[in-house]
């Protein structure tokens, strides 16, 4: 008797560990439903209404974001027809700096962009979606492999999910020469490990990648440093999911981008 009353006690406490779990996962996940006795409605009641107040902080700030990067265009406009009045050597610097800026205004709307549209989850195949970008890769001419192994399956988004993916690919091309990846089970998580074997990062740099436009590579350059959102995306990608990413340097040299997703 005591063993059925003590469960009947914590069955709420279960309750909301999960939804606080889901809440990690989903900001916009269902709020919890109103039943129970007095105290337990009120408290997720309060459960309710803070799950609500995060979603709209978010929404409120990331829609500030693109707001303002969005009008930082029509000054921008303004200062290209002005320039044309100014001598070419001193004309082309200007333009190549305005170039630069409305590139990352543009990367910032797709930022802010991609981070307001959720998409669908549905169950997805970890293996077969790397072996997938691996092959699109490995035909125009990048040397990527997967190590065959077992079969993960977990709910996600499958855009977003690629475009994860996508972008550790493509730095691991892009700095270390090639892509190895291989993906596996980690008690209650899937695991996507994607090494290369380049000259990794400093342990100081292994946070500050993440932030958004903070690159290593000072150039601005599409070609070489890029615009310094494609980890900011995948961090953001990832922590939606419930997950986290982290870059790793190999003892015998290279990087690996570890990615863990809930299943």
């Amino acid at each position: 008797v005591a063993y059925i009353f003590a469960r009947r006690l914590a069955a709420p406490i279960r309750i909301f560990a999960d939804a606080a779990e889901r809440l990690g996962r989903d900001p916009r996940a269902e709020p919890l439903a109103l039943t129970g006795p007095r105290e337990i409605r009120s408290a997720v009641g309060a459960f309710n209404e803070m799950q609500g107040r995060l979603r709209r902080y978010v929404e409120d700030r990331t829609a500030m974001m693109g707001a303002i990067a969005h009008d930082l265009r029509t000054p921008l406009t303004r200062l290209r027809f002005r320039i044309e009045g100014v001598p070419e050597d001193q004309r082309a610097k200007m333009s190549s700096d305005i170039d630069q800026m409305e590139e990352m205004i543009s990367a910032a709307l797709n930022f802010v962009r991609d981070t307001t549209r959720p998409g669908e989850r549905t169950p997805l195949e970890l293996s077969s979606l790397l072996e997938s970008l691996c092959d699109e890769m490995a035909e125009t001419g990048h040397a990527t492999e997967v190590e065959s192994g077992e079969k993960v399956v977990l709910e996600g988004d499958p855009m977003a999910l690629r475009r994860l993916f996508s972008n550790l690919l493509e730095n691991a091309v892009k700095f270390g020469g090639r892509a190895r990846t291989r993906v596996f089970r980690d008690e209650t998580h899937a695991v996507v490990e994607i090494e290369d074997d380049g000259p990794g990062i400093p342990p100081a740099d292994s946070e500050k990648v993440f932030e958004p436009f903070y690159r290593r590579e000072p150039s601005r350059s599409r070609q070489t440093g890029g615009i310094g959102l494609g980890l900011a995306v995948v961090r953001s990608i990832a922590r939606g999911h419930g997950g986290d990413v982290a870059l790793v340097n190999r003892a015998g040299g290279g990087l690996t981008a570890r990615v863990q997703l809930p299943l």
